[in-house]
């Protein structure tokens, strides 16, 4: 769970908006709370939490705790972290779950679902927020949002096999060392993960469009033992 949203929770909960449950999950009844007291205080009413919300809400500069500012897809796939399909015929029911909640035809869990994971944690969090069509195409990321620089929660789209064609891979960063962009993702591994992919196989880093841009850097890792993923599906 995040600390971060629970503060947030907290604080609307104390100004009479009611989130639901104070567990660090950012979901519709909290996005909810957030949207009416936008309302309440004249703010744009769209359910992010960014900058002029946060500083009605906490007050002075509206930090949480100095630290980075909060990412609540990023705090999703954070949260979903461990994740794993089930082998075999059967599925995992919330992996499942994630696409009966976008409306996205979905089968099974020995589909790729690295797009399906990236969906759900947008979608779930910020809700206004336009996916690619087939999100369950890595490659159809490559048009989501806008174009950034790889940073903290950007969406990271890859090739796989062949630059020039078809398969791809979708995730969000995490950080970088001097080869490789370390990435928080589904289907890596079977689960939810961190992988190191090579740089030179970026296609795309994209940021929600609803979502507040903000000045970034490199988060600098070290390669540690980690090999260099290459297939990720």
């Amino acid at each position: 769970m995040s600390s971060k949203i629970k503060a947030i929770q907290q604080a609307l909960k104390d100004k009479g908006f009611d989130p639901g449950d104070v567990d660090g999950d950012w979901g519709r009844k909290t996005i909810a709370a957030l949207r009416a007291f936008q309302k309440a205080n004249g703010l744009e009413v769209d359910g992010v939490f960014g900058p002029k919300s946060s500083a009605a809400l906490l007050g002075g500069g509206g930090s949480l705790d100095g630290a980075a500012p909060l990412l609540v897809w990023f705090e999703e796939a954070r949260r979903q972290f461990g994740t794993k399909e089930t082998p075999g015929s059967f599925s995992n029911p919330e992996i499942l779950e994630w696409a009966e909640d976008l409306d996205v035809a979905y089968g099974n869990d020995a589909i790729p679902w690295c797009g399906l994971f990236v969906a759900h944690c947008i979608g779930s969090t910020l809700t206004s927020e336009p996916l690619p069509n087939n999100p369950l195409g890595a490659r159809n990321w490559a048009k989501f949002g806008s174009s950034t620089q790889p940073r903290l929660g950007a969406v990271m789209v890859f090739w796989r096999g062949s630059k020039d064609g078809f398969q791809g891979h979708v995730a969000f960063y995490a950080g970088e060392d001097g080869k490789a962009y370390h990435v928080l993702g589904g289907n890596q591994s079977d689960s939810v993960s961190i992988a190191r992919i090579a740089k030179d196989r970026l296609l795309a880093a994209r940021w929600p469009s609803s979502a507040a841009t903000l000045d970034s850097v490199p988060i600098e890792l070290t390669a540690g033992q980690s090999a260099l993923s290459d297939n990720e599906a």
